[in-house]
């Protein structure tokens, strides 16, 4: 059997002396041998599985107490595999959670920084025709599970349209109809235009669903360049232009996708969007 020093066993295995001196006192690896006049201590190459176990648990958050209970229970390679499996789709969520976030913070400060300003955003105000949708409704239940409920919505819609050999028409379009501001229990609507001679080939009991958006007098519009993530600057610009020239939100507002479609994007870092809010005079 091959013995290495300690230092040697430390850089073979990238873990430091410290840290094996510790797990030799918690009894979690000992040295294969131990030198009686020097204390040197010696590890062979057959502990180094275990070291590998210690160090993976370790790496999915348990405490090096647990870690020692869970040895005795003699993981085996597949069942550890399958922990750091289910860890590594944890922090990829916690990765897309933090790029959210980090997507919100940037919005906040362009906000923030635009105080006292004029808007670069120029409100029009007209009348919409009525439209034919074929579309898909879900309650999203926070913003941070949105872009992966938008996905399963998006791809729902499309393929039921080509199930029922149903052809999509411009544009694509989301429709918000919370009435306020909301982070949970998001109600969105995701949707495409169709011929209204189509309408009537949609089965009633399944997805999706097709309705017309009624004719609007009173639209008022504007449009974003760049990030979709800042979406809501413009939100903010139709609604301060409505507060500012006495007018009130009268519906839901729509998220009309000049880029074409959601699923075909590449990266959501410069596309172009129409916001549209129904107003009335207060």
């Amino acid at each position: 059997m091959t013995l290495l020093r300690i230092g040697d066993f430390s850089q073979l295995a990238q873990v430091s002396t410290r840290a094996l001196r510790l797990y030799d006192e918690l009894n979690l690896l000992k040295p294969a041998h131990v030198e009686h006049f020097t204390s040197y201590r010696f590890y062979s190459l057959d502990q180094l599985p275990r070291l590998n176990r210690i160090l993976a648990l370790k790496d999915l958050g348990f405490s090096l107490e647990q870690i020692a209970t869970m040895l005795t229970d003699d993981l085996t390679a597949q069942q550890l595999s399958d922990m750091l499996a289910m860890k590594q789709i944890e922090l990829e969520k916690q990765l897309e959670d933090g790029r959210m976030q980090i997507a919100r913070v940037t919005a906040r400060q362009r906000q923030i920084e635009a105080e006292g300003k004029i808007s670069p955003y120029e409100i029009l105000v007209k009348e919409i025709p009525p439209l034919a949708i074929a579309s898909v409704r879900r309650i999203v239940p926070t913003l941070n599970d949105a872009d992966k409920v938008r996905t399963d919505m998006l791809h729902a819609l499309y393929q039921g349209l080509s199930e029922q050999r149903i052809q999509p028409e411009s544009p694509e379009l989301a429709i918000y109809h919370n009435r306020e501001y909301v982070e949970e229990e998001i109600d969105v609507e995701l949707a495409t235009a169709v011929s209204p001679k189509m309408t009537r080939r949609f089965s009633p009991n399944r997805e999706p669903a097709s309705h017309t958006l009624a004719f609007s007098p009173l639209m008022a519009t504007t449009i974003h360049h760049g990030h979709f993530a800042n979406v809501g600057q413009a939100i903010t610009a139709l609604c301060t232009w409505a507060a500012q020239n006495e007018y009130a939100p009268a519906g839901a507002y729509r998220e009309i996708h000049l880029f074409g479609r959601e699923l075909d994007l590449a990266n959501f870092e410069n596309v172009t969007v129409e916001i549209q809010l129904p107003i009335e005079k207060k």
